[in-house]
């Protein structure tokens, strides 16, 4: 199968704990390009621009920002699932936008994008991305912002752009390198290779490979059991992985000595180790 750089289309199972914000406005947003339900504390995020491929232009850019800074505040929520309409996760940024772009306007198109991926990496709660198909220069780019990435053993990833006469814009050249190994980044921005999911999973790019009816169940599966976990516990994991990583070991081992430390101000570590101790299950309250 020949695959274009960024090729060029719909499901929505609605369930009966789950309700489905479509085309209503919170924080004065109205989201027209993405699906969002949330079952239970478990939150579902589709980008739903299918014909397209869910290509990110500015529009979806501005309401995953304004999605993932209510999914922050709504405590209900405990886990995210990250994930596209259709036959791609995400094939790229919109090459009908930025093709007439000047300098300027490119750089600050990437530095929007940048800034929201760089939100979702952030954010407290975990995420996970289920990659359904293609995975593609700004579709990958979204997928490694994400904690944990599920492929469809359809899923095609990539970085193409230079294809395109550009780099990666939404801190790819920073993050594949830190996933993959900078040889291995070279090698994929370099030669614009797209890459099967198997590959990725050889790499160290995804996480788990499935097929593509069992996804999102093996995504709400992961999802259900972190949500399972003490909140404030995999929200310290977190930050202490995230920080640490941009640091030398010695400041990481601090980062992690003084979250662990504040964990034992929580009533969750109280019931943790209550319940262990008790032989029952925990009971988390997230406080």
């Amino acid at each position: 199968m020949e695959i274009e750089p960024f090729p060029i289309t719909g499901e929505q199972k609605s369930r009966n704990k789950s309700r489905i914000i479509q085309k209503q406005k919170h924080n004065n947003m109205e989201y027209t390009k993405l699906l969002i339900e949330k079952q239970d504390n478990i939150c579902i995020v589709k980008i739903n621009n299918p014909a397209a491929l869910n290509a990110l232009n500015t529009t979806v850019l501005n309401e995953l920002d304004s999605a993932f800074t209510e999914i922050a505040a709504d405590e209900s929520i405990l886990a995210v699932i990250l994930t596209g309409e259709g036959k791609a996760f995400v094939a790229g940024a919109d090459i009908s936008q930025m093709s007439t772009m000047n300098a300027a306007e490119g750089k600050a198109f990437g530095e929007k994008g940048a800034a929201v991926f760089r939100k979702i990496e952030l954010m407290e709660k975990p995420v996970i991305a289920a990659i359904n198909g293609f995975a593609l220069g700004g579709g990958c780019e979204l997928s490694m912002c994400c904690d944990i990435r599920i492929a469809s053993n359809k899923a095609k990833l990539g970085q193409p752009e230079v294809g395109l006469g550009i780099t990666p814009g939404f801190s790819g050249t920073q993050r594949l390198p830190r996933i993959v190994g900078m040889g291995i980044a070279k090698e994929l921005i370099y030669t614009a290779d797209v890459i099967n999911a198997e590959e990725a999973y050889r790499i160290g790019l995804v996480n788990k490979v499935v097929e593509p009816e069992a996804l999102m169940d093996a995504a709400m599966a992961m999802a259900k059991k972190i949500a399972k976990k003490a909140p404030i516990a995999v929200k310290y994991s977190k930050e202490a992985i995230n920080r640490g990583m941009q640091t030398d070991i010695d400041s990481a081992i601090a980062i992690e000595a003084n979250l662990f430390g504040l964990c034992f101000s929580t009533e969750d570590q109280k019931e943790g180790m209550g319940a262990f101790l008790e032989k029952r299950e925990a009971v988390y309250k997230n406080r």
